[in-house]
């Protein structure tokens, strides 16, 4: 396992300056492996945040930085490189402060991610600027040539969790920066080394212009609060909870900016009565505990057709309690722990709310009598679950899984559908036939059939309904972060 020396930033990163926040403020970093605190970091004041603020306002204003594509593709290879440089002690500080274990680290956590600055530098280099329009419009009698221009939108503030805070921030930071954009990149108060150590890295090891980018560290939320408010603010991209998200557009329809949000999500996998079951239950344990099971698209409802359902919930209840988890050192734990001791709280109360409404508690449910530090919840299982009880509607954000029994595909359909969220979505069929017409049924913004995975930084992603509004990564990813002009002249 990494034993390298995790990759500690303490600073602020503003206008191209690596500096402590005013009056020298901090605030504690917490393990959550260990419920220790492993160091601070520079707590912000609204006056850092004005700073930085007028940093990237004016790097866009006033430089050449939104005008030079290739420029841009060179500063995000530069840092694509540094990270690579950096690899294990940046993995060392995701698993200091997240608690990501080895398997977490070899996808999104970490490996996966950086997929986001390469194909972020490819597609500044490819993207279509100017895009002339086929038809002059000369059967109507208004003939012109029109050409359709798109231009960075100006200062972009991106907001990140703590769940999988690198991947997110390059998924933002990447496209944003493509596209011209000069950013402020807040970090989760959880996870803020995540942050600081982009901006350290972007400070020694780019080329990347002053105030093209900043790292603002904060403990405060109406610090944060002023990225929606402030007009020198263009476009706000957020990844968090539903209820912040609402927050956030309320927020900045005092200046009618534009709100790009990635938000919560209440998924549901379909199983099919001619499904393959072991795989079913393999891929279940396997991803729906990666990362404590604190992901927005994991699906943490099991819809299983009733012929074979009590063999499913055999063969998933087993593989539950086969996860190994604890300490995320030790490369033998699949599921490190949950983040902090409000989200413990949080995913406990829950469990025992699923127990009062009736549902049957199959394995975990509790804190490990084993582990007396750290955030862990055991791997959880719920059969028979209630469809509409609060434990089958409201997200978790922890290592549970909710089992539902259907009869018929129209119930299953019904059921995934009954929620607020609109994130994600899987089918599992030998049938593609039927598989995919399930799939197109589905209101949610990513759908699986058996197995596919849908992560690439070339696939736009995104969610339906009160998961959230636009999409992230990919071509759809860049133009979040654009206007559309249209120039017109005279033939």
């Amino acid at each position: 396992m990494n034993q390298a020396t995790p990759l500690v930033e303490e600073r602020l990163y503003i206008n191209g300056k690596l500096r402590p926040a005013t009056a020298k403020r901090t605030f504690e970093n917490i393990n959550p492996t260990t419920e220790e605190v492993i160091g601070v970091v520079a707590d912000a004041s609204k006056e850092d945040m004005n700073e930085a603020i007028a940093a990237a306002r004016k790097a866009f204003d006033e430089t050449e930085w939104s005008n030079d594509p290739m420029f841009r593709a060179k500063c995000l290879r530069q840092l694509h490189a540094a990270l690579l440089k950096h690899a294990d002690s940046f993995k060392a500080t995701l698993i200091a402060e997240v608690g990501a274990t080895e398997s977490s680290l070899q996808l999104a956590m970490f490996d996966s991610a950086l997929g986001c600055l390469n194909y972020s530098a490819h597609a500044a280099e490819n993207f279509e600027w100017e895009t002339p329009m086929p038809d002059d419009g000369s059967e109507w009698g208004m003939a012109s040539k029109r050409t359709i221009v798109r231009e960075a939108t100006g200062v972009a503030a991106c907001i990140t969790p703590w769940n999988v805070p690198l991947q997110v921030s390059l998924a933002k930071i990447g496209p944003a920066m493509a596209a011209g954009c000069t950013i402020i990149l807040k970090p989760a108060p959880d996870t803020p080394w995540s942050g600081t150590a982009l901006g350290r890295l972007v400070a020694e090891e780019t080329d990347i212009p002053a105030g093209v980018f900043n790292v603002v560290t904060t403990s405060d939320n109406s610090v944060a609060q002023i990225l929606s408010e402030d007009p020198r603010i263009d476009v706000v991209s957020f990844t968090g909870s539903t209820q912040t998200g609402r927050l956030l557009m309320k927020a900045g329809s005092q200046t009618i900016k534009r709100i790009f949000l990635e938000l919560g999500g209440k998924s549901s996998q379909i199983v099919c009565n001619d499904a393959d079951l072991d795989m079913v239950a393999f891929i279940c344990a396997f991803g729906w505990t990666m990362q404590a099971g604190q992901g927005c698209v994991i699906n943490t409802r099991l819809l299983v057709q009733r012929s074979v359902y009590d063999e499913v919930v055999e063969k998933v209840t087993q593989a539950f309690k086969n996860i190994s988890y604890g300490d995320p050192t030790d490369p033998k734990n699949h599921m490190g722990p949950l983040i902090n001791a409000a989200q413990h709280k949080k995913v406990l109360a829950y469990i025992e709310t699923g127990k009062q409404e009736g549902a049957r508690l199959m394995t975990g449910g509790a804190r490990p009598a084993h582990l007396k530090k750290g955030y862990f919840v055991e791997p959880t299982v719920f059969a028979d679950v209630d469809p509409d009880s609060t434990i089958a509607m409201e997200e978790i954000f922890g290592p549970v899984l909710c089992i539902i029994p259907f009869d018929t595909d129209d119930e299953a359909i019904k059921i995934a559908n009954n929620t607020i969220y609109g994130l994600g979505g899987a089918i599992t069929s030998k049938n593609l036939e039927r598989a995919h017409s399930m799939a197109r049924r589905i209101k949610a913004g990513v759908v699986t059939i058996n197995n596919g995975i849908f992560y690439n930084p070339s696939v736009p992603f995104g969610g339906y309904k009160q998961s959230g509004i636009g999409r992230e990564m990919g071509v759809m990813g860049v133009e979040e972060y654009t206007e559309v002009k249209i120039i017109c002249e005279d033939l």
